[in-house]
Formats: structure tokens, sequence, C-alpha cells
């Protein structure tokens, strides 16, 4: 089990699941990288011509993007845009938000189209929609099996203490 946030847990199962879609989306629609990102700017999953971009900030600055572009929203009284668009003179990306919590990239140049992008986008967003629903299921399960959802829940400062004595 993987944590990348305090309210999403990510079991090897599904991460797998979300790289096998990440990757199918790379290449049904000729993209150059897919990434998955929390509202949060945490870079969740990762594929494609990568090594020479700073995910890492890529992440951060697409979720402010998307709060920057939702406060826009709110001025013209539309609740969120879930689409975002933009054209460069090599590369372009398109952003949307999935399952209300995730955010989709997908970044490519003349070798796709934005048509075929979006239409494998919408693809995608069903499937990456249905294994975070998965996660919810499994972290509901865990969380009323009895067992604890953080496995270091049940460790004391006593614990500790006992440790580094």
């Amino acid at each position: 089990m993987l944590g990348f946030q305090s309210s999403l847990v990510m079991y090897d199962e599904e991460y797998q699941k979300i790289i096998e879609i990440a990757g199918k989306l790379l290449r049904e629609s000729n993209a150059k990288a897919v990434f998955l990102v929390d509202r949060n700017g945490q870079l969740i999953a990762a594929t494609g011509e990568t090594e020479h971009l700073d995910t890492t900030s890529l992440a951060s600055l697409t979720a402010g993007n998307i709060a920057a572009t939702g406060g826009l929203a709110k001025l013209i009284g539309e609740k969120e845009f879930s689409i975002l668009f933009h054209e460069g003179e090599k590369d372009n990306i398109h952003i949307s938000i999935v399952g209300g919590r995730v955010i989709l990239v997908v970044i490519f140049d003349q070798r796709s189209s934005l048509g075929l992008v979006r239409l494998r986008v919408r693809k995608a967003s069903d499937e990456f929609d249905h294994t975070l629903a998965e996660l919810d299921r499994k972290s509901e399960e865990e969380a009323g099996g009895g067992g604890p959802q953080n496995p270091f829940a049940e460790i004391t400062d006593d614990d500790i203490d006992n440790l580094f004595r």
C-alpha cells in the first residue's frame, strides 16, 4: 500500500492498473507523456517522455492551474472548468479532471491532434474513475474491517521511547 496524500491511499494492484491505463492512453493518443496528479499537486503516476521534465513542478503547477481556473469559473457562475487546453508552438497540454479529485495531464505534439486526445482521454477517464472507485471501496473495507488504516496507529510514545533507550 502506497500513500500519496492523506486522502488517497494507493494499493499496488490499483497503482499498476493506473500505470496500465496511462500507458494505453499514451499509445492510443500518440502523446508524448501522460501524468496523473492529485489536486494537492502530488504526482501519482507518469509515463512517456518524462526524463527531461521536472515532473514535481509540472504536477504542482498543474494543480495550481486547476485551482486558478476554478476561481475564474466561479466568477462567471460555473462550478469548474473540467477541461483545459494549452497550445504551444511545438507541444500542447490537455488537462482534465477525473472523478472530481485527480487531474489527468496529456502532453502531445503534431503527431497527434486535440480531437484524438479528447476522444482517448474520455475513455481513459472512465477507466481511471473506475479504478479510483475500487480504491475507495478497498479503503472503506479496511477502515471498517477492524484493522487500523494507518499501520503505525498502534505505536505509542512509550514504544518509540523504548526503541531509543
